[in-house]
């Protein structure tokens, strides 16, 4: 049996990975030792759903695990928690925003070299079939060059969790899995209502637009090509086949498996959201500060 801890289960992604490990048969040689959150009445919840025991601090497993799953609704808290297992080596999920600071992400890559450990995590969005499907179209010059592209998605900018950090990186990392991880510079417009992001990505041979919308929970991404435009609206709901197949990168990790990114690239969204959220402030043209490691 592989042993797992569950670190901030306060949102949805603990729970249907916790009926994922209870309901599918592939799985069932992992056993969670415990839930922890900040929020005790969500480790409740789930204690009383799937018989798991609560952790009474964020640390109370370390050493005692086979990998961990850190999935916290503030960003803030993600390196925290992980810290105490990392002298481990055991494989660990974060969920998105990996962390919501520069160089608190240089350290948390840096212990997992260090250790030895292999990280995975991010934005479940990554792993929809549509923004595989354009991130092909971009490698394969399917239609000839990139011209250029369109991301829109949700953005949740008035909440407890870190403000505009909470929910950024969903459209942040669709644009940066399907164009590239490391655009240059990005230069990032708010609507005077409050209630819309407008963002240009300037990478060398093109520049990509994301619109982060208040409120309004419509995901699409848009690719246009010499030879024309792909791509359109896709669903992301809690029957997604994304959840899945974010847990099941984790599962190959515990199972040996190597890591789908570098270390660099699982982070480069954080250091991108660094360069919105300073453009927002600035209302200039900001750049992407590069990742050194």
């Amino acid at each position: 049996m592989k042993k797992i801890a569950i670190l901030g289960c306060e949102n949805s992604h603990a729970d249907q990975f916790l009926g994922f490990i209870r309901d599918d048969a592939h799985y069932s040689s992992l056993e969670v030792v415990g839930v922890y959150s900040v929020e005790p009445a969500a480790a409740e919840r789930l204690a009383e759903k799937y018989g798991v025991p609560i952790l009474p601090s964020p640390d109370a497993a370390a050493g005692q695990v086979d990998g961990l799953i850190v999935t916290a609704r503030d960003g803030r808290n993600h390196y925290p928690y992980a810290a105490p297992y990392l002298p481990s080596g055991i494989p660990v999920f974060l969920d998105k925003p990996i962390t919501s600071d520069e160089g608190e992400a240089i350290r948390l890559m840096r212990a997992c070299r260090q250790y030895g450990v292999r990280p995975t995590g991010g934005s479940s969005c990554v792993h929809i079939d549509e923004v595989q499907d354009l991130r092909r179209a971009v490698l394969e010059k399917r239609g000839g060059e990139t011209l250029g592209g369109v991301v829109r998605g949700p953005i949740d900018l008035h909440n407890s969790y870190g403000g505009f950090w909470f929910y950024a990186q969903h459209v942040t990392e669709i644009l940066c899995e399907i164009y590239g991880r490391f655009p240059k510079t990005v230069v990032a417009s708010p609507s005077e209502d409050g209630g819309k992001i407008t963002v240009l990505f300037r990478y060398p041979a093109y520049t990509v637009t994301a619109l982060f919308t208040e409120g309004c929970y419509v995901y699409s991404a848009e690719r246009f090509s010499e030879a024309g435009n792909e791509g359109g609206v896709f669903p992301v709901t809690g029957d997604s086949p994304c959840f899945r197949r974010e847990f099941h990168a984790f599962y190959e990790l515990l199972s040996g498996g190597a890591p789908r990114l570098r270390e660099e690239e699982l982070i480069a969204p954080v250091f991108v959201m660094d360069a919105i959220a300073r453009s927002m402030k600035s209302r200039k043209e900001e750049v992407v500060h590069p990742i050194v490691l």
